[in-house]
């Protein structure tokens, strides 16, 4: 091959790919129109979907009374939020889009009515929002949930008695309605003062569900709760008394309430304590420990049962 040809091929070659890149870029867009991508597709349906809602204010043209009442409530604010989606505004978020349903002459069967759908349902279109809260994370796997509680059965958007989170009824005679165990624990002698309304059942446990059983707001052993107000037993301490970090406050307390004082599950403390210090042929190490006749309590003696920076027996 002489030199000029290799010359001529040399610079043919950059010609000839962007005639190839030229034509695959009037052919591409061809084939596109006629199979939309899945992602593209998804794009254009809010678009569509949009000419479905009708806004608020044409709800309140036949529900004024309902529309009145749900104004003052939180979720009237989401009519300020002018760049959400029409999903996301307003009537229309909770029962969705409802223009069928107003040319349908109000046809409730065009319109999601929370009173014709289970449970299940009407929770799946509340956490469709606020499911992304720190609050109701867990509610598919809680006890409320897995017992068909839900959203509204302690929950009203229109008709709310307690409107900072719209309940159906003031706490704690909400939980009372079916936590009746708790209900009687309440009313013994000792009690926390959930009653008095110095504390409330939000206070350490989570409605909406958490990791934990009991649906506690802390870790499996319950104990943070308890620190929070009974901050003097929290340690670490030099010497630690084992129940407390193995098995935590309620080995020896009743949480709600008790008929013992300092909510002990036994009447007598030196019986709670027998419970574990104690051998089937002797009473506990030391001197004159004679359980058969009478002494005073083991914490007379035994005053930092909780633990100890000072004694390993818990004498101070």
């Amino acid at each position: 091959m002489s030199a000029n040809s290799s010359r001529v091929l040399l610079f043919s070659i950059p010609f000839i790919f962007l005639v190839v890149v030229h034509a695959a870029g009037q052919t591409s867009p061809q084939s596109g129109k006629g199979a939309p991508s899945p992602a593209e597709h998804a794009a254009a349906a809010p678009s569509a979907d949009s000419s479905k809602y009708v806004g608020s204010d044409t709800c309140k043209t036949c529900h004024e009374e309902i529309y009145n009442g749900w104004e003052k409530s939180p979720h009237w604010k989401t009519t300020l939020n002018k760049d959400a989606a029409p999903s996301k505004q307003g009537c229309e978020a909770c029962h969705g889009p409802g223009a069928d349903h107003v040319e349908g002459g109000g046809d409730k069967t065009k319109i999601f009515v929370f009173a014709d759908h289970s449970r299940q349902e009407t929770s799946a279109r509340c956490l469709s929002c606020h499911g992304e809260g720190h609050e109701q994370a867990h509610f598919s796997e809680s006890a409320h949930s897995s017992s068909n509680v839900g959203c509204l059965d302690c929950h009203s958007p229109h008709h709310a008695k307690e409107k900072p989170y719209l309940l159906v009824q003031s706490t704690p005679q909400l939980c009372y309605g079916c936590h009746t165990s708790a209900k009687a624990d309440f009313a013994k002698p000792y009690h926390h003062r959930v009653n008095e309304g110095l504390l409330q059942c939000n206070d350490c446990h989570n409605p909406h569900g958490t990791a934990i059983p009991t649906q506690l707001r802390t870790m499996p052993n319950g104990d943070a709760i308890c620190y929070k107000c009974h901050v003097d037993k929290q340690g670490p301490f030099v010497y630690e008394h084992v129940p407390v970090k193995t098995e935590g406050c309620v080995s020896c307390h009743t949480p709600h309430g008790s008929t013992n004082p300092r909510f002990l599950r036994v009447s007598l403390v030196n019986m709670l304590c027998l419970q574990c210090h104690t051998f089937p042929t002797q009473g506990p190490a030391g001197p004159a420990h004679n359980q058969s006749a009478k002494y005073q309590a083991c914490t007379m003696c035994h005053v930092a049962i909780h633990g100890s920076n000072f004694s390993n027996v818990f004498f101070k």
